[in-house]
């Protein structure tokens, strides 16, 4: 298997269709960071200069490694990051209180520090929610549509 790169673009099937992320950057405890977009595709694009210069619909932290060598996914290109998409984002963070299913103090990391903000700023709600996730959970949000914003904690 290849080394992964930044700027690997990974290819998702889901059931609607073929989906896109972009490896964005590693961290040294959460790992890999993708960069993941929101459109579906019948086949595979020509190019991804397009796709990787949009935003993303969320990011989030996948086992990428492991996704790769079980052919879960595949690396299909690698595309320069967007200047935008080259700092390491923020995050948001919380732990949801079981009998409201809500987060009742979020914080916020950039990926070295975090800082409690207590609730979320309307502007705050698009940031991405920090955890790992596999790829069950990655499809399914992508093939549901779900967005931060429309996260209900």
């Amino acid at each position: 298997m290849a080394k992964l790169k930044i700027g690997d673009i990974v290819e998702i099937n889901t059931a609607k269709g073929f989906s896109y992320a972009q490896y964005a950057h590693k961290h040294k405890q959460y790992g890999v960071l993708l960069r993941v977009f929101g459109k579906f595709f019948e086949s595979r694009p020509d190019s991804f200069n397009d796709l990787v210069s949009e935003q993303p619909v969320f990011m989030c932290f996948f086992p990428l490694n492991a996704a790769v060598g079980q052919r879960i996914v595949s690396i299909v290109d690698n595309v320069a990051l967007p200047s935008d998409a080259k700092k390491f984002p923020t995050f948001r963070a919380g732990i949801v209180d079981p009998a409201a299913q809500k987060v009742g103090v979020w914080w916020l990391w950039d990926g070295e520090n975090e800082w409690r903000i207590g609730q979320l700023a309307a502007e705050q709600r698009h940031l991405s929610i920090r955890g790992v996730w596999n790829d069950t959970l990655l499809i399914e949000r992508i093939e549901s549509g779900w967005t931060p914003e429309t996260d209900p904690t």
